[in-house]
Formats: C-alpha cells, sequence, structure tokens
C-alpha cells in the first residue's frame, strides 16, 4: 500500500512539473517578439566571424542615413513655395499726396500747376513699377520655384518677379528725379513707403504639405538583393557596401516582412528551445532541490518569476531595441536568493537570461553582460534587509554594467569615441531599480506564502509581541528554545541546512505551550507537578495539545506556514514514553496511540534537525555531573532511536549528515556542561 502511495506521489509531481513547463513555454511564446532576431553580431572594418551568409530570400538595401540626409537637403533647396495674390492693385491717397507737393512749394501759382501734374504723374508711375513685381512681407532662403495660386490654379512665375516689401523700400530710397527739391523728393519717398502695401503673401499650409509630398517621395532604398547572391564570405573584412547591406537584412528581419511560414517554423523553433532550458531548470530541481521540486508554490513562483521578466524585457525591446540594457534582469537573482539558495537563483536567473537572449541581435553581449552582473549579485548580496547593503549592490550591479559595456564596444569598435552615452544611462536607471526589489520580496510574500530571510530575520527578534509573550507567560519554555536555537543553528552550518529558518522555527516551535506552561517540567519553578493528580491518559492529552495549540496561536499572529510546519513537525508522531510507561505499570497495558503525537513526521532537513536538537536538549536537563562518555551515548541512544522509529523516513536528510550533527549536538552540549574530554596518555 505505502508503494502505491509513494508511486502516486511521484506521478503527481511528474504531472504537475510538466504541466508547469507546458504553460510556462505557452506564456513565454505567447508573449515572443513579433520581430524576428538576426543572430549575428558584427562591426564594420572587422572579419565576418560566421559561414558564409547568402541572401536567405530578396530584399532591398537601405540607404545610410548619411545619404538620406544628403537627399533631403536636396529636396530642400528645390522647395516650392506657394503664394496668395491679394485682390486689386494696392492703391493710395492722391488728395494726400498733392496737398503734400503743395506745401512742399508754398502754395504754387497757376503758372507751376503743370509742374504738379507732373509731379504727380512720376509719383504714379513709380507706384505701377514696384506693382509689377510680387512684393511679400517674409524673407525666405533658396526662393527659387515659386507658385502664385489663381483661383483653383498654381501659376509658376519667376523668382525674379517676386520681392520683398524690405527690398522694394530700400529701391524707393535711392530713386532721383529733376521734377522735385531735395526736400520734395525726401517727403515723396517717406509718402512711397508708407503707402507700400504687400500684395503675395506665402501659403504656408500648401507649401508645408507640398514640401513633405517631396520628402516622402525620397526613396529609402536603393537597389535589390536576390535569393542566394553573396552577401559576405567567411573571414572577409566587413565594408561599408556590405556593412549596409548586413544592416538592410536585419531590418528586414526585424519587419514583419519574412514569410508567414518562415514565421510559424521560427516560433516552433523558439518553443523548443524554451522548453529545453525550463525542463533543464525543472531537472536541477529535481536532482538536487527535491524540496523545491515537491513543493508546488514554490515551484510556480519560481517560474513565474522567470516569465515575467521575460515579459518585462519583451516588452521593453518592443519599444527600442536599445531599452534591452534598461530591464531589471539583476532583480531576479536578488529576490530569489532570498527565498532559495544562491545556486538556484543564479541558475533560474542563467534561465532566464539564454530565453531572452534568442530574440536579440545583440545576444552575445547581452548574456555576458547579465551573467557578470547575476554573479556579483550572488556574491555581493548579503543581508539585503539592510539598506546600506542593498544601495552597495545596486551600485555594484551599475558599476559592472559600465565597465562591461564599454570595454565590450572598445572590443567590438577599437575606440570609446562612437560610445552610446545613452546606453550609459540606461544602466544607471537599470541600478536604481535594482533597490525596489525589497517591496518586491514583500509583495512575493504575501501573494505565495513564502519566506524570505529579511522576514525571517524580523521572526527572530526575542523582542517581537509573541516571543516577549512567551517569555512572560512560559521563562523556561523560552529558555529552552533559546537553546535549542542555537543547538539548530550550529547544526545547520555543519550540513550546509538553512540556519536562519532553523533559528526562526526553534524559536516558535514550542509556543503552544503557553496556553498551559505550569504542566510542562521546564516552567515548575516551585517544585509542584500537576501532572501528580492526572490519569496518565490526561497528561498525555495536555502534552499532545501543546502542538495543536502552537499551529493555532501562530496562524492567528500571522505566522509563516513555513515556520508552522517546525511547529507541526518538531514532535513527528513518536511516543510520550513517561507516560505510557506509567499507564502501564497503573494498568498493566497502555494503547500506544493515546500516547503517541498526532505528527506529522519531519519532510525536510530542516525539520528533521529541530526534532534531534529539540529532544536532545530537553533531555539533557536530566543528567547529573554528566562524563563525556556519558553524553556521547545520551546523543547516540536519543538520536538513533528517532532513526529506529521512523521519524525521518520522509525527511531529506541522509545517514551521513545525522552523524555530523550528532558530533555537532555532542560538542555543544560538552561546551555546556563544561566536560572536559580525557585524552588516553
Amino acid at each position: 500500500m505505502s508503494r502505491l502511495l509513494v508511486d502516486a506521489q511521484r506521478l503527481r509531481f511528474f504531472l504537475f512539473s510538466s504541466l508547469l513547463v507546458v504553460a510556462a513555454v505557452a506564456l513565454i511564446v505567447w508573449i515572443f517578439p513579433s520581430q524576428h532576431a538576426f543572430n549575428y553580431e558584427y562591426t564594420q572594418g572587422r572579419p565576418w566571424r560566421y559561414e558564409t551568409l547568402y541572401a536567405p530570400f530578396d530584399f532591398s538595401i537601405k540607404k545610410t542615413e548619411e545619404q538620406l540626409k544628403e537627399e533631403r537637403e536636396r529636396v530642400a533647396k528645390t522647395k516650392v513655395f506657394y503664394f496668395d495674390l491679394t485682390e486689386g492693385l494696392p492703391s493710395y491717397n492722391e488728395e494726400e499726396l498733392a496737398s503734400l507737393l503743395r506745401v512742399t512749394t508754398n502754395t504754387p501759382p497757376i503758372s507751376d500747376q503743370k509742374r504738379l501734374a507732373d509731379q504727380k504723374s512720376q509719383v504714379r508711375a513709380w507706384m505701377d513699377s514696384i506693382y509689377q513685381d510680387l512684393v511679400f512681407g517674409e524673407e525666405i532662403e533658396f526662393i527659387e520655384n515659386v507658385r502664385l495660386i489663381k483661383g483653383n490654379e498654381a501659376v509658376p512665375i519667376g523668382a525674379e518677379n517676386l520681392v520683398s516689401i524690405t527690398q522694394h523700400k530700400e529701391n524707393i530710397a535711392s530713386i532721383s528725379s529733376s521734377l522735385f527739391t531735395t526736400t520734395q523728393l525726401e517727403q515723396v519717398k517717406e509718402f512711397l513707403q508708407e503707402a507700400l502695401q504687400v500684395n503675395a503673401r506665402l501659403n504656408q499650409t500648401l507649401t508645408d504639405a507640398a514640401f513633405k509630398t517631396q520628402l516622402e517621395q525620397i526613396s529609402l532604398t536603393r537597389g535589390l538583393v536576390p535569393e542566394g547572391s553573396l552577401i559576405v564570405a567567411k573571414g572577409e573584412i566587413i565594408e561599408a557596401e556590405n556593412f549596409q547591406v548586413l544592416e538592410s537584412l536585419k531590418y528586414e528581419y526585424q519587419s514583419s516582412s519574412i514569410e508567414a511560414s518562415n514565421g510559424i517554423f521560427i516560433v516552433i523553433a523558439y518553443a523548443i528551445l524554451v522548453a529545453i532550458v525550463l525542463v533543464l531548470l525543472m531537472l536541477y530541481l529535481r536532482k538536487y532541490r527535491q524540496d523545491i521540486f515537491e513543493n508546488s508554490n514554490q515551484l510556480v513562483f519560481l517560474y513565474t518569476n522567470i516569465v515575467l521578466m521575460v515579459f518585462v524585457t519583451t516588452l521593453l525591446v518592443e519599444l527600442d531595441e536599445r531599452f534591452v540594457f534598461l530591464a531589471p534582469m539583476s532583480i531576479l537573482p536578488l529576490v530569489l536568493k532570498n527565498f532559495f539558495d544562491a545556486r538556484v537563483a543564479l541558475f533560474a536567473h542563467i534561465i532566464t537570461v539564454l530565453i531572452i537572449a534568442m530574440t536579440l541581435s545583440n545576444a552575445y553581449e547581452f548574456v555576458f553582460l547579465q551573467i557578470v552582473a547575476g554573479v556579483v549579485v550572488m556574491i555581493g548580496s548579503n543581508e539585503l534587509q539592510k539598506r546600506t547593503n542593498l544601495f552597495a549592490a545596486a551600485f555594484q550591479i551599475t558599476l559592472v554594467y559600465l565597465i562591461s559595456y564599454t570595454a565590450f564596444h572598445g572590443l567590438n569598435q577599437g575606440g570609446l569615441l562612437t560610445i552610446d552615452y545613452q546606453i550609459l544611462l540606461l544602466f544607471v536607471l537599470n541600478g536604481m531599480i535594482t533597490l525596489f526589489a525589497q517591496p518586491l520580496i514583500y509583495l512575493f510574500e504575501k501573494l505565495f506564502g513564502l519566506v524570505s530571510d529579511v522576514s525571517l530575520l524580523e521572526l527572530s527578534d526575542t523582542n517581537s509581541k509573541l516571543l516577549k509573550e512567551l517569555s512572560e507567560k512560559a521563562p523556561g519554555t523560552f529558555n529552552h528554545s533559546l537553546q535549542v536555537a542555537n543547538l539548530c543553528e550550529a547544526s545547520a552550518n555543519a550540513v550546509g541546512a538553512n540556519s536562519l529558518l532553523l533559528r526562526v522555527g526553534a524559536l516558535y516551535h514550542d509556543i503552544g505551550k503557553m496556553a498551559q506552561p505550569e504542566f510542562f517540567s521546564e516552567n515548575q519553578i516551585l517544585g509542584t507537578n500537576p501532572h501528580e493528580d492526572l490519569e496518565p491518559v490526561e497528561s498525555a492529552e495536555i502534552i499532545k495539545r501543546h502542538v495543536i495549540k502552537g499551529i493555532e496561536i501562530a496562524r492567528k499572529n500571522n505566522i509563516p506556514d513555513r515556520i508552522i510546519d517546525f511547529i507541526r513537525t518538531h514532535h513527528g508522531n513518536s511516543l510520550i514514553y513517561f507516560f505510557y510507561k506509567k499507564e502501564q505499570e497503573l494498568s498493566g497495558a497502555a494503547n500506544e496511540e493515546d500516547f503517541r503525537y498526532p505528527g506529522p513526521t519531519p519532510f525536510s532537513k530542516e525539520t528533521a534537525i529541530l526534532m534531534m536538537c529539540d529532544a536532545v536538549e530537553a533531555a539533557s536537563k536530566s543528567l547529573n555531573q554528566p562524563t563525556y562518555e556519558m553524553l556521547d551515548a545520551f546523543v547516540e541512544r536519543i538520536i538513533d532511536t528517532q532513526v529506529e522509529n521512523g521519524q525521518f523516513d520522509t525527511a531529506a536528510i541522509t545517514l551521513q549528515e545525522i552523524e555530523q550533527i550528532k558530533k555537532v549536538l555532542k560538542k555543544k552540549l560538552t561546551n555546556i556542561y563544561h566536560v572536559r574530554v580525557e585524552y588516553p596518555e
């Protein structure tokens, strides 16, 4: 029967992990970028490092920015200007002119009437001459192509017939005539300049629309590369010409011009590669971190983080390919390291980097930068609950990004003069975004019910409300918990377990004793024992009850489930031996089920260590002037009994690790009781 249960459990793990991988692959492929990566890295003036490249399909060669700029400047010089003509010829006040001439001549006699008529005629001639040209008020450069709008027509006119009002005023200032006295001529010039009006106004809307059309007619390409033609041979130096051809091919890959059949094949190939790396992660967990593999909540959390990071990065790349360096990739290992160990965090980070790199054109550079940054996170991000450490980690990540990118640019370009300073700014922003790791950790704790190192440190504070209440109501139990915590921490360090998690679990494992502290020997300071007035079965029930009460108190105080697991399993389904034997002595027989804890047995390395340390520390109180040999036999007997009773059968702990824990406990008890080891002479 047990064999069937084990097989059913394995099948459940296999099905769940398979479905999780399939779901993750489906989501990642769904957010697969619409642009297809051109997975070649090349630099002008450097050799082509790949196999000889032939055109996979017909494509046009894009013009360079310099070529397009020259054409735009050439079009700007041939820009057509459209003018609206004012209806009718501008006029001037002849009476005002006559009055001006009369005043100037001091009211001439009748004999001077002819001279006055000649003067007025000359002024009219000057005005007619001015308005033979079109008078406009704007100063415009490169006026060569002019169109005059007449009704529904745009009539071309010579640029020489379009004179600005400023130029006309300058021409008026230079006229001369013997018909006028010097004073008259100056006043007539002033009169003409004031009377001069614009009769042609630039139609800016029509001019801009026509110029825009001219710019749009500029071809962005120059020639066609037929399918199968040679683009660049292996080892060939990439010159300006084939560099532009490569850039054009890259553009075609990133555009939607690739045939639908090719696009489907690319998506299928991408899905296969993503599935391979995600399955590798699952196999790694199954082999080296079975506790995570068998925890569906932690698996979902891990794969959710990977998919989220791929989604964020893909979204940024869709906006601008350079924004890939803004993607906060370093947040992923920072967050995962707080919930798992550094190896799992780094492995997941590398898997995520590989998935994203498949869609990028600068894949090698991206992979190098992100893996180096991930390693820096693993090395330098300790105790992130301290703000200074988080800022230090963000600074280290930013620094390694800047140095690595600058070195890569120097390697590819042979210098730093062409470095893109906007990308350097993106790296700085990336480092600043890393500071949001703390609120993300808190959010994930609430969403997935996980416990991070930050929360564990908060829970380990003995001044917290619950531990303070334990120290007041059950001081003996509180002191026992502290001693067990110290033993657990030392044991965890010896076998590579999570020492911080163990310490917190040890501090809270006996909080259920607060309900009836006087029934537990460590709190019976007055020498009275209430069990003397009870039947053994009743006493055993009270003792067992502290586990259930502990779970209730923990849940009421929002203690995480990972800590409650220590409360639930720290006695496993072991026998309350003292009262069991007492019942046998009194009644002649005893039902074991009445004297066994409800379980379950420990199911992780950490919960198994707590069971050992708790039993050894509690039983050691009965020792009177122990010797080293006594302590050695004492530890061996207690832990061997637990092993024989199957308490560690479902825990991820080996016999070798149990032996190491025995050595640690013997050493610690020797120090506590100040026992000297007697060496042979």
